[in-house]
């Protein structure tokens, strides 16, 4: 008789903290340290509940592909919220991980008290983003098939790269790196990035906050997208690039702690 093996969940730990618990999801190439700016101002007002996805940090690398899809994140960010016995809690997304946070809500709306992004182009990605998007990662798969760990140190968003960041901050997300999986980032590439919620959009039913970083340019025709098409969508500009939360933490945390204050009143 064979036993029914359950879905590996990705790696997360909770902050104590005084409120809801709060579900934070970081982008491509990143890690748990994506929030060590925001912790400690978030938890006045939240529980935070740190997920590093498959492939990242501490987080597994299954080897069946389907599981970097955004439906088996939806399926195992609601078995993290069972298994911590609450009925609904808030969302806060970053980058990729906004993406699939944003994915949940449209999903499983009845169980998200609110929602805050972060820049995210694959979030409302039109299609020819994907597709482009699409011949990267399959490049990129041959590539780590090649050099493995050297291929996703030659990304351009590695953070080591970045020129925006705390030292202490950036030292941090360099030796998360440093533990990720190549194939987990290739499949995560491949299968989580390239499912945009662009046509459901209209469906949206959570109150959702877009922390928007303006100094991305990149971003502007998505934003534009999301804005012209979602219900309940709000947005509050930053002095920031894409990565909001770290180049404007003090303003981003202050519009979280107002946010979460007014969807949980």
């Amino acid at each position: 008789m064979s036993r029914r093996v359950s879905p590996p969940l990705p790696y997360f730990e909770v902050h104590q903290g005084d409120g809801p618990h709060l579900l934070m999801v970081h982008g491509m190439l990143s890690s748990r340290a994506q929030w060590l700016p925001n912790l400690a101002a978030l938890r006045q007002v939240a529980t935070p509940v740190v997920v590093e996805l498959f492939g990242h940090g501490r987080s597994p690398s299954p080897r069946e592909s389907q599981a970097y899809r955004p439906t088996a994140y939806v399926t195992a960010f609601e078995t993290i919220r069972k298994r911590l016995g609450v009925e609904r809690w808030l969302l806060l997304g970053q980058s990729l991980g906004a993406a699939l946070t944003l994915r949940y809500a449209l999903d499983l709306p009845q169980h998200c008290q609110a929602h805050i992004m972060t820049n995210s182009n694959s979030a409302f990605a039109d299609q020819a983003w994907t597709d482009r998007v699409r011949d990267d990662m399959r490049r990129f798969e041959a590539a780590v098939a090649r050099l493995g760990m050297a291929a996703v140190e030659r990304m351009p968003v590695h953070p080591a790269r970045s020129r925006n960041l705390e030292p202490e901050i950036k030292a941090a997300l360099v030796a998360d790196a440093a533990l990720h999986d190549p194939r987990g980032i290739a499949l995560t590439g491949a299968q989580t990035a390239t499912h945009s919620n662009l046509e459901r959009l209209q469906d949206n039913r959570v109150t959702t906050l877009l922390l928007c970083g303006t100094r991305e340019r990149r971003f502007a025709p998505a934003r534009a997208r999301a804005q012209a098409r979602m219900k309940s969508l709000s947005v509050i500009e930053l002095e920031a690039g894409h990565a909001v939360n770290l180049e404007a933490p003090h303003a981003f945390n202050q519009a979280c702690i107002r946010f979460i204050k007014e969807t949980s009143s």
